[in-house]
């Protein structure tokens, strides 16, 4: 069968026989056994009602082989045999163009270079899943290739719910995921219902189909690393950038330090996801003995040199050691899956990484009591280091959250603070997020490199023209962006799709948009697909990472993002996704996302200045009304640039008449 009609054949009526367990390939974790024997029997039933009845009989012990051995009944027999990357939008079936799109996105988050467990349908953060099994992928994948344009596909939680009749400025998917009743929200009820297959963690980009490998986080973790420095008052060059993780998302920062010019040391436990990122090209060297380490950080220190390591070991190892050679660390952090201690996110010192896994699996609460004590290990070696002068920050991974659970000394002398602050409240938030700046992406649909560098010249083009009128306040940020606009070719960021990433605000997202639906329109590019991390402005309601510097007592709040998929639903996006529990843990956050396609066409051009002037100022409002100055700054601008908005703006009350009360 061709690569089209295996695509409109959905779940096939004659069973492919059983694949091999493919050992080359990074499998996630063996999650813990919590279902109850008649769970079990649910989770079954659950999983066979994708099938005929006719087929019951023999896939239900292969089903409940894959639940006792790996926890999860992935459905390994339905993997498809083509290779699965991002294709030209020729390539897919398809009736409605949009749709083809959404096709490629889902694709490119499944490619072998991208996802970090591809088998398991798991594309970053160990358990930020597109789907929980290939029967899912299969029929979504059919539903796309059958839908037109007055149709809506209801994604939930993975599952395909169905084609339901709209209109042509409906979004094509809605998707949802892990959205639990509030009290139903702890890690082990994630375990759980993904486990029963009702359910599952979609992360930020990975269930929203759009994350474009670890470029989508270099920029955000090149610039953090930037104005850490600049915070400092330190050059990169011949300084000491220590930090850990290197699957997924975290794989971005080496790449990040060497174009912030620094050293990097990263720590990583799997060797696998270390020779990935290495082959890759994101990190330089590899060392796995702590000594050689040592003597190799002196040597680069001494050449003032512009060096990304990968150590093929424990965090706490780099700590620890660099403590007793008197090493000076100048900026500190960690990015390992903290927000999934439990299952694979962050690995016990001491323990080796095969025995971890089965531990955290055959016997979760001894490995959860060796967590908590590297925890605090980790947290004690970093408390030394930072009485020498070093600059530690949270990266949002949930690692003070969860060192705070474990006992760690890391809380502030209040008792509610944390020691270090997020690198959203020092950095990203008052120097981005509150001026509108975050994450816009695209991918160029064509897969054609050249089509990358052309719109790489539209978004430079487009970003020094606003420069030249910006206000002061904003010019470090357009400078940044243009001199990373300009490095992006060399730098060699593509992994997967032909897709590009860099920080503006809603006047530069809608201008280089438009400046790219022109260009498809002359026939210059193909079909481009905007996008976003929800690590944004205004689509993520996190308390300890992108709201974490919103001070008048609501950041535990989700209305913003639950307002931003509304309002990009009716406002043009292609698609929109809501989901509980990306980036730092099931529980613990909403955020929202959109995907748009640019055709060239009026109704392209009509629907991304309506949505993109959305998708940023609402996050903005809602800074401003927590009297964040920056944003207070930004809104009244955008109100002077568009006379239809009218934004609530808080009185300043006397600090000396609240502090007599």
């Amino acid at each position: 069968m061709t690569f089209k009609e295996q695509i409109l054949e959905g779940i096939p009526n004659i069973l492919p026989q059983p694949q091999a367990f493919d050992t080359s390939i990074n499998h996630a974790p063996k999650r813990k056994n919590i279902l109850t024997a008649e769970e079990k029997r649910l989770a079954l039933r659950n999983a066979l009602r994708y099938f005929d009845a006719s087929q019951h009989a023999e896939l239900i012990e292969e089903f409940k082989a894959e639940l006792e051995t790996y926890g999860r009944i992935y459905m390994y027999r339905l993997r498809p045999a083509y290779k699965m990357y991002a294709r030209p939008l020729a390539d897919y079936p398809a009736k409605s163009k949009q749709a083809a799109a959404i096709m490629l996105m889902i694709q490119n988050n499944l490619d072998y270079a991208v996802a970090q467990h591809p088998h398991e349908l798991i594309t970053y953060g160990g358990n930020g899943a597109v789907f929980s099994n290939w029967a899912q992928y299969r029929l979504t994948m059919k539903y796309l290739a059958e839908m037109n344009d007055e149709q809506t596909l209801v994604m939930y939680s993975g599952h395909p719910m169905g084609l339901f009749p709209s209109h042509k400025d409906a979004p094509r998917v809605v998707v949802t995921n892990g959205m639990m009743i509030p009290n139903y929200s702890k890690p082990d009820d994630w375990e759980k219902f993904n486990a029963l297959g009702v359910t599952q963690y979609g992360q930020m980009t990975a269930g929203s189909y759009m994350y474009i490998g670890p470029q989508g986080i270099v920029h955000g973790t090149t610039i953090t690393v930037l104005n850490g420095f600049r915070k400092i008052k330190k050059s990169p060059k011949g300084h000491i950038f220590v930090t850990s993780g290197l699957g997924g998302m975290s794989g971005a920062q080496p790449k990040a330090g060497n174009i912030s010019g620094c050293i990097t040391v990263c720590a990583e436990v799997n060797e696998k996801a270390v020779h990935t990122r290495h082959s890759q090209g994101w990190v330089d060297e590899v060392i796995s003995d702590v000594n050689t380490l040592v003597t190799r950080i002196k040597e680069a220190q001494a050449n003032q040199e512009t060096v990304s390591i990968a150590y093929h070991g424990n965090v706490v190892d780099v700590w620890e050691t660099f403590d007793k050679e008197q090493i000076q660390i100048d900026l500190g952090s960690d990015q390992t899956s903290l927000h999934n201690p439990w299952a694979g996110g962050y690995y016990p010192v001491g323990v080796g990484f095969d025995e971890a896994n089965t531990m955290m699996a055959e016997n979760p609460e001894l490995f959860k009591e060796k967590v908590q004590e590297t925890l605090r290990r980790h947290a004690e070696a970093i408390n030394k280091h930072t009485a020498k002068g070093t600059y530690f920050f949270d990266y949002g991974n949930a690692f003070l959250l969860e060192a705070s659970r474990a006992g760690a000394d890391i809380m502030a002398d209040n008792g509610i603070d944390f020691k270090y602050p997020s690198y959203v409240q020092d950095i990203m938030g008052p120097m981005c997020f509150d001026y509108g700046f975050g994450p816009f992406r695209w991918v160029c649909t064509s897969g054609k490199p050249e089509d990358l560098a052309k719109t790489d010249a539209i978004a430079c083009k487009v970003l020094e023209t606003i420069k030249t009128n910006s206000p002061k306040k904003i010019q470090q940020q357009m400078a940044d962006n243009i001199q990373w606009i300009k490095g992006a070719q060399e730098n060699k960021l593509v992994v997967g799709s032909q897709a590009r990433i860099l920080y503006a605000d809603a006047e530069g997202r809608m201008k280089i948009a438009e400046a790219f639906n022109e260009a498809i329109k002359n026939g210059d590019i193909g079909e481009v697909v905007l996008g976003r991390d929800h690590h944004d402005v205004s689509g993520t309601d996190s308390p300890y990472r992108e709201t974490s510097n919103i001070y008048d007592g609501s950041r535990f709040t989700a209305d913003m993002a639950i307002h931003n998929v509304i309002g990009d639903s009716f406002r043009g996006a292609t698609w929109v996704s809501i989901h509980n529990g990306g980036g730092v843990g099931w529980g613990e956050v909403i955020n929202g996302g959109f995907g748009m396609v640019l055709d060239g066409t009026k109704d392209a051009s009509r629907r991304l200045k309506s949505m993109l002037f959305w998708d940023v100022n609402n996050g903005i409002a809602r800074r401003s009304w927590a009297r964040n100055e920056e944003a207070v700054f930004a809104i009244k601008r955008a109100m002077e640039a568009e006379p239809n908005l009218k934004v609530t703006l808080p009185n300043q009350v006397d600090d000396n008449l609240i502090n007599a009360i």
